[in-house]
């Protein structure tokens, strides 16, 4: 009954789709027929599913209400959190500047490598063009994928990867498979919004843990694990999202031991792993993938227009992902996204093209820094990489009132609090170096913190 209730929350199921048969979802849960005609039989008489003669079971027009995502705690909240700002930065016009927008400018992608992989896949088998892709995503892409892991110390085999439409997507199948609705999922605090949002959009508990310079407050952690009990953690490990920061082994043994002493799982979005000038920790390196699930797509350093994911994991859970995906997806990501990436990765001039970013990423690092210092913005801390600066407002400002003044100067900003469960983040402000190389950015900044006033919280 909860499957069904979930799937019907999520819009896996919309009223008047047709359910499963008995049989087959017997087969898919584990359970004996019997069990699910028990479970179809309650539903109906709730109201939620309603039989057809000689039919089957159909989802109810009134199931269930419509999800309500936006946090109605203030006014201030409802005006200003993840929804609103990934929607402003997705639907800026192109005079609108975003430093406040998580991906890089047009300009310093491989355009001229992706299209010549176009002009290559282009010429290549009509069925890359016309076809489906395979359950589990292209062989060759995963194994280019498998090689690069190995470089790092995980070692695994193609059928322990997952390709998927997006990063996101990667998450929200993770979600269906092993949260349900009112579950308890743990994540950093701050931590990237949209993991609250996605996880809002599930109707699971959030719980934040504090983010450090090294990590997750660990003895924060330590508690919360025993006290809530949450079915998943979801971080960062490299180059966290929104510090910047970089968790150290000695908090990433300790989070291992926690996780393997409560059977909790760790789900590490390593999306930012390329932006790196030298290697850091990884959670699944060290667990080897026992009670850890590696996440990442190519959105950050090739192309947020082709769009792919993947995931690691161990193999009984990829199987039963790979039918989940086929359920919700049919089938992995479109071959010609998943041929144009390899031939990038392929070709060599990937690693160039990310020697390149990390260059110009340092020199935006410290403009831009000397920039916000200059008007009183303070970096938390600087980070060893990636494009973000996490950084505090002078005189105890309130970054949701410059956010949402900024809109008059068609600038976007990413405030604290829309990446933070607890609110605590008011005086923050996460800025995108890459998107600040316009003067306007700063001359905003300067009139909108003189005619602030501090933050009362």
């Amino acid at each position: 009954m909860e499957a069904i209730r979930q799937r019907i929350a999520t819009r896996a199921l919309e009223p008047g789709d047709r359910l499963p048969s008995i049989r087959k979802l017997a087969s898919t849960m584990e359970v004996s027929p019997s069990t699910i005609v028990q479970a179809y039989d309650r539903l109906a008489a709730e109201g939620v599913i309603r039989p057809r003669q000689g039919s089957g079971f159909y989802v109810s027009g009134r199931a269930l209400p419509l999800l309500s995502l936006a946090d109605t705690a203030t006014p201030v909240a409802r005006a200003v959190d993840p929804f609103w700002v990934s929607r402003q930065s997705l639907d800026a016009d192109p005079e609108t500047l975003k430093p406040g927008c998580g991906w890089l400018p047009t300009d310093w992608m491989p355009n001229e490598a992706l299209r010549k992989a176009f002009r290559a896949v282009a010429r290549r088998d009509s069925a890359i063009l016309s076809e489906y892709g395979s359950a589990s995503g292209s062989l060759r892409l995963r194994r280019l994928l498998t090689a690069r892991f190995s470089e790092e110390g995980l070692d695994i085999s193609p059928d322990q990867l997952l390709l998927t439409g997006s990063g996101t997507q990667a998450l929200d199948l993770i979600c269906r498979l092993l949260v349900r609705r009112g579950d308890t999922v743990l994540v950093d605090d701050p931590c990237y919004f949209n993991f609250q949002a996605l996880l809002r959009a599930h109707e699971i508990r959030i719980v934040g843990v504090p983010y450090t310079a090294t990590g997750p407050d660990i003895e924060a952690f330590e508690r919360v694990v025993l006290r809530d009990k949450p079915r998943l953690y979801i971080t960062n490990s490299a180059l966290h999202n929104p510090t910047g920061a970089t968790l150290s082994p000695q908090v990433a043994f300790r989070l291992l031991s926690v996780a393997a002493a409560s059977d909790l799982l760790i789900v590490e979005d390593d999306i930012f792993a390329d932006f790196e000038t030298g290697p850091s920790p990884r959670l699944a390196v060290m667990d080897g993938l026992n009670h850890v699930i590696r996440i990442g797509s190519f959105s950050k350093t090739l192309s947020a227009s082709i769009r792919c994911g993947y995931i690691a994991a161990r193999q009984d859970m990829i199987d039963r992902l790979i039918d989940l995906q086929v359920a919700t997806n049919f089938g992995g990501p479109s071959p010609v996204t998943t041929e144009v990436i390899a031939d990038v990765l392929e070709g060599g001039s990937y690693r160039k093209h990310m020697l390149e970013i990390q260059r110009r990423l340092e020199k935006s690092r410290k403009t831009t820094m000397s920039k916000l210092e200059e008007l009183g913005i303070m970096p938390w801390i600087v980070p060893k990489g990636g494009f973000y600066l996490w950084c505090r407002l002078p005189d105890g400002q309130d970054s949701t009132e410059i956010t949402l003044r900024g809109m008059a100067d068609k600038i976007i900003h990413a405030p604290g609090n829309v990446f933070s469960v607890s609110q605590s983040a008011s005086s923050f402000m996460r800025f995108n170096i890459t998107q600040c190389e316009n003067e306007r950015v700063f001359h905003s900044l300067r009139g909108l913190l003189a005619g602030g006033t501090p933050n009362k919280s």
